[in-house]
């Protein structure tokens, strides 16, 4: 149920995300080029908005698979082969996030601290960035899971998109299409 709500308020805030940063970028577009005109601040909201787009993305296509991979090397191996070697990359990919959290958390109190404001918008400079811990805490929660499946063996490692496959598939299906025709 836990998790369940927080996928769904994952999905929907990547989604206001998408549709906020589309409508304003458009709006931008018809102000300059019809109007001569623009919002002194809507460069800087669609840099934000992008970033928070970005890092809730990368939590949510580790989640669904989006991700594409690189597995022609840990295809060499047999199933322990390949979980040891995921398991190796999703706890260096831990540490990666856990470095950079680091990094983020004296940053983010740095500008707290200091109290600077976005340029153009008056919102505090570490509450726009502190997507960076949100972003990673959200990752790193995702690699965890991802961690426990690989240990305990119900996933082998990473779940990735084979483009490959999928062009293969797509272009079987087309020379169907084409022989019925």
């Amino acid at each position: 149920m836990f998790w369940r709500l927080i996928n769904k308020t994952e999905e929907a805030i990547i989604s206001l995300l998408l549709v906020a940063m589309t409508l304003l970028v458009f709006l931008e577009v018809v102000l300059r080029f019809v109007f001569s005109t623009g919002l002194t601040w809507g460069q800087e909201a669609t840099l934000h908005l992008s970033a928070w787009f970005v890092l809730f993305g990368a939590s949510y296509g580790l989640k669904t698979g989006a991700h594409i991979g690189v597995d022609a090397f840990v295809r060499l191996f047999g199933p322990f082969g390949q979980r040891l070697i995921s398991l190796l990359a999703i706890l260096l990919s831990l540490v990666y996030c856990g470095l950079f959290m680091y990094g983020s958390w004296i940053y983010l109190a740095k500008m707290q601290r200091i109290g600077i404001e976005l340029e153009d918008i008056p919102v505090q400079t570490w509450i726009a960035h502190s997507i960076l811990l949100i972003g990673l805490a959200l990752l790193s929660i995702r690699l965890l899971m991802l961690l426990w499946q690989v240990a305990t063996g119900q996933a082998l490692g990473f779940r990735h998109n084979d483009e490959a496959k999928e062009s293969l598939h797509l272009a079987e299906e087309l020379k169907r299409e084409e022989s019925r025709a």
